[in-house]
């Protein structure tokens, strides 16, 4: 993808002294209902970074405003330094996403997948073949590449969307409630994948989440709750703000569910 006038990568970015993710007092609405409010966030370079919320909570809504499948008319969001609203060729060609619905092609290959993704990020056909069997490899598909999408398992299916965002070599990874409908082997190894990428290739990771089980300390969490930042901090520091000895416990206490907590 080619950069446009305006769209020059900042200073920085490679030391990691810029967030990978910075997302500063935005709010969205639909009609009369407010889905995300007065919203701030930010995700280092080079850290697992969990958006915990339940269904409904404004996951969705926040990724769709990085992604700019919806407009932020409101505050201010940056990838790596770029504003998706007024550099969103940098921004965007630095992100890479995981949607919670499967966007694959099941009646592609494997590898037509990822190639026709690549044509997409500007990235030539030999290029993007040596890219696309480079990371198969490395996740252990590579023997998958020629296989109809259909005839993968959830997990693999998963597995091909990650290696289909990192085609292009982000340094910022989305992923919206990424192990939905996987079984808990499947969920376990797909974190475990993703948690390598931040610890190998120095990337941002953005992890969203209704599952606590996912979330080990360690990790940097925020909690989002009927659109809104309830919390947010390490593993550690959220136990303590909570007062709990489990991060189940200690959720339930930050968004006001104490009754529930007692019970």
């Amino acid at each position: 993808m080619t950069a446009r006038t305006g769209d020059t990568p900042p200073p920085h970015v490679a030391d990691g002294s810029v967030p990978a993710l910075d997302v500063r007092g935005v709010s969205h609405a639909f009609g009369a209902r407010k889905a995300l409010d007065a919203v701030s966030l930010d995700v280092p370079s080079g850290s697992f970074t969990a958006l915990l919320g339940p269904n409904g909570a404004g996951k969705t809504t926040l990724f769709s405003l990085v992604t700019r499948l919806y407009d932020n008319r409101s505050g201010a969001i940056h990838v790596l330094g770029s504003d998706v609203r007024r550099q969103p060729a940098a921004a965007l060609s630095r992100l890479g996403v995981v949607f919670q619905a499967r966007t694959l092609d099941l009646e592609l290959t494997v590898l037509d997948n990822l190639l026709y993704h690549a044509t997409l990020h500007g990235i030539g056909f030999a290029a993007g073949r040596r890219r696309a069997l480079e990371l198969l490899e490395q996740d252990g598909l590579a023997d998958r590449a020629r296989d109809k999408v259909r005839n993968l398992s959830g997990g693999q299916m998963r597995r091909i969307e990650i290696v289909r965002a990192l085609m292009h070599r982000p340094r910022l990874l989305l992923l919206d409630e990424p192990t939905v409908g996987l079984d808990i082997a499947s969920r376990a190894a797909l974190v475990a994948l993703v948690r390598s990428l931040v610890v190998q290739e120095g990337i941002g990771v953005l992890w969203a989440t209704h599952i606590i089980e996912e979330i080990g300390p360690g990790d940097r969490i925020v909690v989002l709750h009927r659109g809104r930042i309830r919390a947010s901090g390490t593993y550690e520091e959220l136990l303590a703000q909570s007062g709990r000895d489990d991060l189940s416990a200690a959720f339930l206490q930050l968004v006001g569910y104490a009754g529930e907590v007692a019970a």
